[in-house]
């Protein structure tokens, strides 16, 4: 420690912490890809449901997450058979 070390301003502690989660959020994002964890369960869940009243394939049901620009959207495609099964 120098003599005139106290002369010198040092960035609050507190703002050193918060660009340090800034960093490690930003490099989670981007290492989690485009899609968050949740679709896949998203889908089997769909799936479950959907084949309560339809009798469906397991490619049945697709989900996606479509960027479009700042905005999010979930976008569920369901194909669903010529003839329902009667039950």
């Amino acid at each position: 420690m120098g003599l005139f070390d106290f002369l010198i301003a040092k960035k609050p502690t507190a703002s050193i912490a918060k660009d340090r989660l800034r960093i490690i959020v930003a490099h989670e994002r981007s290492g989690r890809g485009s899609s968050p964890d949740y679709l896949p369960m998203l889908q089997r869940e769909l799936l479950e449901v959907i084949r309560k009243y339809v009798k469906v394939d397991d490619e049945a049901v697709k989900v996606d997450l479509i960027g479009e620009g700042d905005n999010k959207v979930l976008d569920i495609s369901v194909a669903l058979p010529e003839q329902p099964a009667q039950a």
